[in-house]
Order: C-alpha cells, then sequence, then structure tokens
C-alpha cells in the first residue's frame, strides 16, 4: 500500500521505517529540514538501537522516502498523523498545534476513500474534532485513531510484533471499511495474531493516556513505600519482590529510585488531569497530582541522600553523575531526572560532571552550564561522591574495587536500586539508595 507518515520526529520516523519493512511504499513527511535531511541519509537524529539497520534496508528497497514536500504523499490511501504534542508552556494541557497544522496539511491532500490514521498521543475530544473536519472537507475519506505503544529502546520491535492494536472509529459502514484498510496496513501483525480492539474514538484517545497513568501511578506507589521503608528501616527492594509475585500486582514497574521522566508519562498525566478539568471530572484524577508530586520528591531526595553521604554538606564536594538521558537505550532527555538531580547539585555549590553512552551532545544543549565526560573514568577521576541515576548495563555492571581506585573518596548513591549493596560494601564503598537500609 502507498502510505503516508506525518511527523518525523521518534513516533514518525521508526513508524514509517517499520511500515517499509512491512513492504509497503512509505513517505514521511516533516517540517524541520535537519531531521529530513538526517532520515532521508539513513541516519536517526535519535538514539533508537535497531533503527539505523532498519532505515538503511527500506531506504536501499527503494519503498521510504523523507521530504519536506508534502505534495510527495498526494498518491497515499493511508495517512498517519504522528506528530508530537508537547505540554503546553505554563499550561498543564496538551499543545495540539502541530496536530492541527499536520491535519491541515492532510486535508489538502485527500481523496475519497482515503484513511486518515491518529496515532498521536492527545487529549479525548481531538478525534472526534478532526474527523468533523474530514467529514466536511472529503465526505468519502475516513478516520481511524490506532493510538501507538512505544517503549523508547523497544519502539522497533514494538511497532513491528505489538501486543495489541486499537482502532478507534465512528459507528456505520464507513467505519467498518476503514478498519478493513487498516487490517490491510497491518496484515503481517495481524497474522501473528496479535490482539486487535475496535472501539469508539473516545475510548481510542483514552487507551493510551490511561494505560501511562496506571504505570505512572505503579511507579510513585513503590516510590512511596520507599518513604515508608527509610523510615522504618524496611528494604524496598525486598517488599517489592514480596508483592510482585501476586499475580494481580506483578513485578514490573515496582523498581524504586529517582522516578519517571521522558517525553511520555510526566506530561501525558498532565494533560489527562487537564482534559478531565475541562470536562467537569477532576475529582476522578485528583489522585494523579500526588503521583505527579510523590515522583518530583524524589529528585529533592536524591540531593538529599548525597548530601548525607558527604557529611551534611555538597558545597564544593566533586560529584559525578552516570546518566543523562531519563532511560537506558536512548538518548532523550526530557524531563530527565538525572540531568534534575544534576543540575540542583550544582545549584547547591556541588561540582558535577556528568556521563552517559548516549545522551551527551543532547544533554549539553539542553544544559550547558553543566560539566560533561565522556567515559566513567572521566567522570569518577576525584570524584568525592558518584550518583547512578540511569541505569545503563554498563554502570551496572562496574568493579566497584576497580573504582575505588579512581576516586577521592568511595561513596557511592544508587538512585535506581540498580546495585548489589553486598558487593559494593563489602568493596568498601558508603552505598545509599532510597528506600534501602
Amino acid at each position: 500500500m502507498k502510505i503516508s507518515v506525518f511527523g518525523c520526529g521518534y513516533l514518525g520516523a521508526v513508524h514509517a521505517a517499520c511500515m517499509a519493512k512491512l513492504g509497503h511504499e512509505v513517505v514521511g513527511v516533516d517540517v524541520v529540514e535537519a531531521h529530513i535531511a538526517s532520515l532521508a541519509a539513513g541516519k536517526a537524529p535519535f538514539h533508537e538501537p535497531g533503527l539505523p539497520e532498519l532505515l538503511t534496508e527500506a531506504l536501499e528497497s527503494g519503498r521510504l522516502e523523507f521530504t519536506t514536500d508534502a505534495s510527495r504523499a498526494a498518491d497515499a490511501t493511508v495517512h498517519f498523523i504522528c506528530v508530537g504534542t508537547p505540554q503546553k508552556r505554563g499550561e498543564n494541557a496538551a499543545d495540539l498545534a502541530y496536530v492541527r497544522a499536520a491535519t491541515d496539511t492532510v486535508l489538502g491532500l485527500l481523496k475519497p476513500g482515503d484513511v486518515v490514521v491518529g496515532k498521536s498521543t492527545v487529549p479525548v475530544g481531538t478525534a472526534e474534532e478532526i474527523a468533523d473536519r474530514i467529514a466536511e472537507s472529503v465526505p468519502e475519506a475516513q478516520l481511524i485513531w490506532n493510538p501507538e505503544f512505544l517503549r523508547e529502546g523497544f519502539a522497533v520491535k514494538d511497532t513491528l510484533h505489538p501486543d495489541r492494536l486499537v482502532y478507534g472509529f465512528r459507528a456505520g459502514d464507513a467505519g467498518a471499511e476503514a478498519a478493513t484498510v487498516l487490517d490491510e496496513v497491518y496484515a503481517a501483525t495481524l497474522a501473528e495474531g496479535t490482539p486487535k480492539i475496535e472501539t469508539d474514538l473516545a475510548t481510542a484517545q483514552l487507551v493510551k493516556v490511561a494505560a501511562n497513568s496506571f504505570l505512572a501511578t505503579k511507579i510513585s506507589f513503590i516510590n512511596a513505600m520507599a518513604e515508608l521503608c527509610e523510615a522504618t528501616g524496611a528494604d524496598v527492594t525486598m517488599l517489592a519482590d514480596a508483592i510482585g509475585h501476586d499475580a494481580r500486582i506483578g513485578r514490573r514497574f515496582l523498581n524504586a529510585g529517582v522516578g519517571f521522566g521522558g517525553g511520555c508519562l510526566p506530561k501525558d498525566i498532565r494533560a489527562f488531569m487537564a482534559r478531565a478539568g475541562e470536562l467537569g471530572v477532576d475529582q476522578a484524577l485528583t489522585f494523579l497530582r500526588e503521583v505527579d508530586a510523590i515522583n518530583m520528591r524524589r529528585r529533592v531526595r536524591m540531593v538529599d541522600l548525597a548530601r548525607e553521604v558527604c557529611g551534611g554538606s555538597i558545597v564544593s564536594r566533586k560529584v559525578a553523575v552516570l546518566g543523562a538521558a531519563f532511560k537506558p537505550d536512548s538518548d532523550d532527555i526530557r524531563d530527565s531526572p538525572a540531568l534534575s538531580v544534576a543540575a540542583q547539585m550544582q545549584l547547591q555549590g556541588a561540582q558535577v560532571t556528568v556521563t552517559d553512552p548516549q545522551a551527551i551532545d543532547n544533554a549539553r544543549k539542553k544544559w550547558p552550564d553543566l560539566a560533561y565526560a565522556e567515559t566513567v573514568e572521566d567522570a569518577v577521576r576525584g570524584a568525592e561522591v558518584i550518583l547512578v541515576l540511569t541505569e545503563w548495563p554498563e554502570y551496572v555492571a562496574l568493579d566497584p574495587t576497580a573504582l575505588a581506585d579512581q576516586v577521592a573518596a568511595p561513596r557511592i548513591v544508587d538512585g535506581r536500586n540498580c546495585l548489589d549493596p553486598a558487593t559494593w560494601r563489602a568493596a568498601g564503598w558508603t552505598y545509599r539508595a532510597l528506600g534501602r537500609p
């Protein structure tokens, strides 16, 4: 099939390459010339495992092209909207400017029988607005809302082999026909037995934000338990292991630490609360305010732990921060807890050096006042305390005995509860982590 993808950021670039991998002819459209130039050269403008190889394969096959010229997508029959919905400056609500701009462009290309597929994470009610505009412009075209569920670091796998597909459309023969078209797009995926859920537009829009809110709540729950463990001497990791054996709860996302960040969970739960307020049901989501507050408190608490292990002050202390990305296998620093902690410590007088395997360049652009090192060895040399704030495998695998020879004082704060306390303490380190005695 001939497919267009509007928006070639993180979501759109991955989606376009994966659709070409599935055998479709794909044109990716974006207004950011630098991104398009990079993608057209087979270079992803962000770090995502497996994507560079996929881009190269798809481009060489001739099934994938990237352009700033929207007219190149005029002969496509399926148009995906994959633009971002960032948080509005000074507000909790989502900024829909990119969605509306992409919609305007797509409306200028639509033909009878075309299908528009929304993948962006939007406040409920947005899809209905777009569907109305399509009905006014090209009545014979249809909209389906098909939310994405990508995990950074696993985006290629999650696109090619998702754990479910959700179709949201208006009832009627035309909606069912549009769903059949989308079945053709995902034919290989459906052939694998991937579950498909067909629902109304409102439900489809709620699925992603509801899922993210649940995950955020689970993370903040275990971090709240970490506060209790700190007060009682209990071990939050053992607590998580114990309750995680309950099949109703599960162990995933029960890792206490510095909390969640990135471009989805923080802004999505805030936008969810804002939309609930607009709908007059804000009381239904008031618990998310505390979820957000617990998450942000973790960052302050991490600075407190560093101060504690340094004897009560971090002023003029040399601090090494391992990690800048909000999670491993990514160079995404949006709302990164690691960089937030690093900046707070520097503001309080510490001499901070940050390192990360992939996110240094992005971090330098966003936080130019911080010092950076390309390697762990350079970052920790002479350090009086080390903070592990992104659980990259190479940080988890560090040799505490060898590392002790490079620092001024063997003190480590494990912001992700990813290290073995016994191993580090046996090597002579002062080890501290959230919710662990």
